[in-house]
């Protein structure tokens, strides 16, 4: 595995591998890599002969008042992790190189970025797009691998790469859980043991709701109301939002239609530490 911090070197590496004929799969991650991110390696490398990891912490898609300058950075830990994977090069720019001086052009999102995490975390979106775009042009890769546990983000990428014609295919990895179901998470590492044993909520929640949906509820506010309701039995839990979209439009939603298809998100934090899961509902 080769490290490669410049984009220009890791930019003429991509263009010799394409001239060779190399199927090029990037996995784009801010660091402190777990198992769900080894999955999407695991997916990449079934797609393509060539699998670049990306580790760039983005300072452009935290706000002000978020966790960017504690956000976990055990490179030495990753980049062991990432050959283990079998990741051929690992591209871990610094700040300067991504934004050097004189920087001063971003991607604007639309519609599906406004609501949920784009109003929580107001910018998010913008500076997610501006880097997932540059990482897309410096790695040339054909393909990207995107966990699913950030939906909002599938999707606004999914938007980006479509509207502005761009030539990587984007393939979505189910979200990997811890055994108790907790979405694995590299903020999880924020939570006291007595947080994390409360965290499971959040998937006792989500399965609340396929429970209720399975047996006919179609009212999305009946079904919210359950849903928040075992959430609220962690002593530790304030709820930033649970909503329930149609998986396309990331629109809210006030019954559900038959044929449809919608996405229950959730946004808790457990004691300081904010989460985020989701899951598909398909009426019965």
């Amino acid at each position: 595995m080769q490290i490669i911090n410049d984009p220009a070197e890791m930019q003429h590496i991509a263009e010799r591998l394409r001239l060779r004929h190399q199927l090029i799969a990037v996995v784009m991650t801010m660091g402190a890599l777990h198992e769900g991110h080894l999955q999407l390696v695991k997916i990449a490398k079934e797609q393509a002969g060539t699998v670049i990891l990306t580790i760039f912490v983005n300072p452009r898609q935290f706000g002000p008042d978020e966790d960017f300058y504690r956000y976990p950075k055990p490179f030495e830990k990753d980049a062991a992790l990432a050959k283990a994977a079998g990741v051929d090069y690992l591209f871990s720019p610094d700040v300067e190189h991504m934004y050097p001086e004189g920087f001063q052009t971003r991607v604007l999102t639309g519609n599906i970025a406004e609501q949920f995490e784009g109003q929580t975390r107001p910018g998010h979106f913008n500076g997610m797009a501006t880097v997932v775009l540059k990482l897309m042009m410096i790695s040339k890769a054909h393909i990207a691998v995107f966990g699913e546990k950030d939906a909002q983000q599938l999707a606004v990428i999914r938007r980006m790469v479509e509207d502005f014609n761009i030539d990587t295919r984007i393939i979505k990895a189910p979200i990997t859980r811890e055994q108790d179901g907790l979405a694995t998470s590299s903020r999880n590492v924020y939570l006291s043991s007595d947080e994390r044993s409360q965290a499971a909520v959040l998937y006792k929640s989500i399965l609340k709701a396929k429970e209720i949906v399975s047996k006919g509820t179609d009212d999305t506010n009946a079904i919210i109301e359950e849903v928040t309701s075992v959430i609220n039995s962690a002593p530790d839990a304030t709820i930033d939002y649970v909503c329930i979209v149609n998986d396309e439009t990331f629109t809210e939603t006030g019954r559900l239609q038959k044929d449809g298809r919608y996405r229950l998100l959730l946004a808790v934090r457990i004691g300081s530490t904010r989460l985020i899961d989701n899951c598909i509902i398909e009426p019965a």
